[in-house]
């Protein structure tokens, strides 16, 4: 099987290779005979990668340890679940999976039925097949995973003790498939400048755009779930490069759907748009540079490799080519309409895009920084948490600031008669906010603003809302459920959208709670003894040992209570794997929607003193709930149907 996988491999980059080049020259010819060629062999090269993914499932499943990959990542006690997680476990399994999923979307493309842009698609084509083949040479000449060893060894290594997480079955995927749903809209664009064809590419490539942008979301999301339950540090985010290369297209991604309905509304920002989604291409490609060069510092990464020359060619050519091409079409690239005021939606728009585009530009160069002071001062200079959050909190609080401007602020020119009736509510909300909280005690002013911003943005949207749905149910004579409902499912691009700011409320409600009032004590206890932290009493009954075949875990039983009442039970846990010198600590969480107490297995003596560490997290339960309701509008905007409308849909038309 391991013969097989390879060999599918290279057929599938000779067939990608065919396929790239029959599919531009038939686009330039006018062959229908050379394109049905080229369609063939894509669907020849999605055959015979999926042969190579079947093959290395095989030889995972099938416990072959003669396999260099599997038997680096896996071992005859890993359940099923994570066996099948291995296949991108490792560098060049991962890359197979990029590939894979590059040619299931370029199939799903190929196949649709469209009826509009239809000559765009052998260019967009033609430009999957290229990232695909750029895959496979790394596969094929670099780093393939169907390596032989000449001894058979009788068990693997198994998987990383800390990759034995549900996140593991669902973290990886969804990222990878969001960095590679952001190749079809990139094609598209390509195939756009390419034909000259600069009206019509935007309604093709939006669904795409928002559906990598709700897997890059649902990845970052169970990232930092994972790292909060498994890490043992009290903590869900902490600005590791690999982290930031999963934000930064995300960030740009979002960027690009909001600026994209001023173009379809308003004719503008056709360059803007372009460039957007090429820069959340490039930055996909970047991301899985990261994991996979070794050039800075992450527990994330693979480790070093030769890949990295790979990479970097092909993200030269990309940037040139592409803002070549857009500087080659600017004339055609102009804008049909210009802002007419400050003071109107497209201009909060286009403010709020450049937040989102700056807050990426300071990530990345925070996480590049390493690098650029080692070319300049010749000295690595890591910047740690402190200046992201300097530089970045401040620009996501004007970001859901803008937000909840726009929302309320009508098109073209607002009047301040419809300002001061629109935002009365708000203000006042987010001023009684503030006069509570600092009447409570409150006196962390980082608390104080970012509660009063989240709590104007939601009046806002709620509000946004109530008149949208009274001036339907004005014009309908509906009763106010069935006109909310209506509204919701008349425009669900736009209604999905402010579900989607909500889900980001409640995230940052989250973050502002855990980041500011978080509480944390370490305490060395006897069976026995207590601890107290803010209103709880930790009470330590003693360790417990136990084995399995693959690793030895220490437990560390305690009673919560609170007042003098009885919470639950908690089992704090260190293991030590057979193969992996380095200990993994398992958290032992109580959660309630208020706060999180979290503890930490710190260390243990021989007559049972340990040592723990708690934290007290408020708010982090919030954190988790908004991006189920994230999600749960990103799939309402994606839902077929619900084709926008303004009048009499749009809320603030419908109640002048």
């Amino acid at each position: 099987m391991a013969q097989v996988g390879n060999f599918a491999l290279i057929l599938a980059l000779v067939v990608s290779v065919y396929s790239a080049v029959a599919s531009a020259v038939g686009a330039q010819r006018y062959d229908p005979r050379l394109l049905a060629s080229a369609k063939n062999a894509l669907l020849a090269a999605t055959g015979l990668i999926s042969l190579s993914v079947a093959s290395l499932l095989f030889l995972l499943l099938s416990h072959d340890f003669g396999a260099v990959y599997v038997y680096q990542y896996t071992s005859r006690d890993l359940s099923f679940p994570y066996l099948i997680s291995a296949l991108w476990a490792g560098n060049s399994g991962s890359l197979l999976f990029w590939a894979w999923l590059v040619s299931l979307f370029a199939l799903v493309v190929t196949i649709q039925k469209r009826t509009a842009n239809r000559e765009l698609l052998p260019y967009a084509s033609s430009v999957m097949m290229i990232t695909q083949a750029f895959f496979l040479i790394l596969l094929v000449f670099v780093t393939g995973p169907f390596a032989r060893q000449t001894a058979v060894p009788p068990d693997g290594m198994g998987l990383n003790p800390m990759l034995e997480n549900p996140g593991m079955i669902l973290h990886p995927p969804a990222l990878l498939a969001g960095y590679v749903a952001l190749t079809v809209p990139f094609a598209f664009a390509i195939a756009a400048l390419l034909e000259r064809r600069l009206e019509g590419w935007l309604p093709t490539v939006r669904r795409w755009a928002l559906f990598a942008w709700l897997l890059l979301g649902v990845g970052n999301l169970i990232g930092a779930w994972w790292a909060y339950v498994e890490l043992g540090w009290g903590g869900y985010w902490a600005w590791d490069p690999v982290e930031n290369a999963g934000l930064m297209p995300w960030l740009v991604a979002t960027a690009f759907l909001h600026s994209a309905m001023m173009q379809r509304r308003q004719g503008m920002l056709k360059v803007w748009n372009m460039s957007l989604i090429i820069l959340a291409f490039v930055l996909a490609i970047f991301g899985t540079f990261l994991t996979r060069s070794g050039i800075l510092s992450s527990v994330h990464t693979f480790g070093e490799s030769s890949m990295g020359p790979f990479f970097v060619v092909f993200l030269g050519i990309t940037l040139v080519g592409s803002f070549g091409l857009i500087y080659r079409r600017r004339e055609l690239l102009k804008s049909e309409t210009e802002i007419e005021s400050l003071v109107s939606r497209e201009s909060t728009f286009l403010l709020n895009n450049w937040l989102l585009v700056a807050a990426t530009f300071a990530i990345l160069l925070g996480t590049m920084f390493p690098l650029i002071s080692e070319v300049v001062w010749r000295t690595r200079i890591a910047l740690d948490a402190s200046f992201f959050n300097q530089v970045g909190v401040p620009l996501f609080l004007a970001i859901i600031l803008l937000s909840g401007l726009c929302t309320l602020i009508g098109w073209r020119r607002a009047s301040p008669g419809s300002l001061a009736r629109n935002y009365v509510l708000p203000f006042l909300a987010a001023l009684v906010v503030v006069v509570v909280l600092m009447v409570a005690g409150m006196r962390q002013w980082y608390a104080i603003v970012g509660f009063s911003i989240l709590s104007f943005v939601l009046l806002a949207i709620l509000y946004d809302w109530l008149r949208g749905t009274r001036a339907r149910r004005r014009m309908r004579r509906e009763n106010y459920f069935s006109a909310l409902w209506g509204l919701v499912m008349a425009n669900r691009p736009r209604y999905g959208g402010y579900i989607v700011h909500l889900g980001i409320l409640l995230i940052a409600l989250g973050v502002t709670g855990s980041s500011v009032f978080a509480t944390e004590k370490e305490a060395t206890l006897k069976p026995g003894e207590q601890m107290t932290i803010n209103r709880y009493v930790l009470t330590f009954n003693g360790l417990g040992y136990f084995q399995t075949p693959s690793r030895e875990v220490v437990t560390a039983s305690l009673s919560l209570a609170s007042g003098g009442r009885p919470l639950s039970e908690m089992t704090a846990e260190k293991y030590f794997h057979r193969t992996y010198e380095q200990p993994v600590t398992e958290v032992a969480i109580r959660s309630t929607p208020l706060e999180d107490v979290y503890v930490i297995l710190a260390g243990w003596e021989a007559d049972q003193t340990t040592t723990f560490s708690v934290l007290v997290n408020p708010l982090v339960s919030w954190i988790w709930f908004g991006g189920a309701v994230l999600v749960l509008g990103g799939l309402l905007a994606f839902w077929p149907g619900g084709t926008p409308r303004t009048p009499p849909e749009d809320a603030e038309e419908a109640a002048k």
